[in-house]
């Protein structure tokens, strides 16, 4: 798990500053106005819009604009009906895929991302091939120069499961919904975070032993990623940090 991790945090440092905010922007504000319509537009009722709109807010995605998005979601202005949609299969290797798509036309980004499996040397599987090697948690990555026994103590009152080792940064888990009480925590600790988000960890992991193949699998990443529909995708890869750097470049 260490690799996926490790490769979670790249591209949340890369998606800060590369050509493709705009895409990234586009998604964010999708988000929260599935979670303003499923749940309601009051983040203090709604966890998982709280959730939505902070992860937005960290990726600087100006306020008028989420709250706008709340209003579409709830009704007050108009907005597109977006349906959640999930693909499971695998990249090249075995490696284990879930993907999770927010829609307004499910004929259309089907066969599209059957594409980008098919272009990019991976399959796609039957609905539940391979949910079950993932869960839902919370996650926080941290720099790894905070302290740990600081962090354990912050992270345990508000619900943390476990802290791991990155390598440079830490990784800290809890229940999806703690996610906003975790991150209320640390705020309150006075401890800085990278990410915080809601996610798919897988349980158990593929490992990957080339620079080839680190490459491959994370070229059919991208691709999914890249499609305008697709929020995230998830991979149980365990990539050495040293494969994973050459194969980013």
């Amino acid at each position: 798990m260490s690799g996926h991790s490790k490769w979670a945090t790249i591209k949340h440092r890369k998606g800060a500053a590369d050509k493709r905010r705009g895409k990234l922007f586009a998604k964010l504000i999708r988000q929260v106005e599935v979670a303003a319509r499923e749940g309601g537009g009051d983040p203090d009722a709604n966890p998982t819009l709280r959730t939505m709109f902070q992860k937005a807010r960290d990726n600087s995605v100006p306020l008028d604009t989420i709250e706008r998005a709340i209003k579409r979601g709830t009704g007050e202005l108009e907005g597109v009906s977006y349906e959640s949609v999930y693909y499971e299969g695998y990249a090249p290797g075995g490696v284990a895929l879930y993907v999770e798509t927010l829609t307004d036309n499910r004929n259309r980004t089907s066969s599209e991302v059957r594409t980008l499996f098919t272009r990019n040397g991976g399959s796609l599987a039957e609905p539940g091939a391979v949910a079950w090697q993932f869960e839902r948690k919370g996650v926080v990555i941290l720099d790894r120069s905070i302290d740990e026994d600081e962090l354990m103590m912050a992270a345990l009152d508000a619900g943390g499961e476990d802290i791991a080792d990155e390598g440079d940064t830490w990784r800290l888990t809890c229940p999806p919904t703690d996610l906003p009480q975790m991150r209320d925590a640390l705020d309150a600790a006075g401890i800085e975070f990278v990410s915080a988000s809601s996610t798919m960890l897988p349980t158990s992991v593929v490992g990957v032993d080339s620079e080839e193949a680190a490459r491959a699998v994370l070229r059919i990443i991208d691709a999914l990623d890249d499609h305008d529909d697709v929020q995230d995708v998830y991979a149980n890869f365990d990539i050495p940090d040293e494969l994973l750097q050459a194969a980013v470049g």
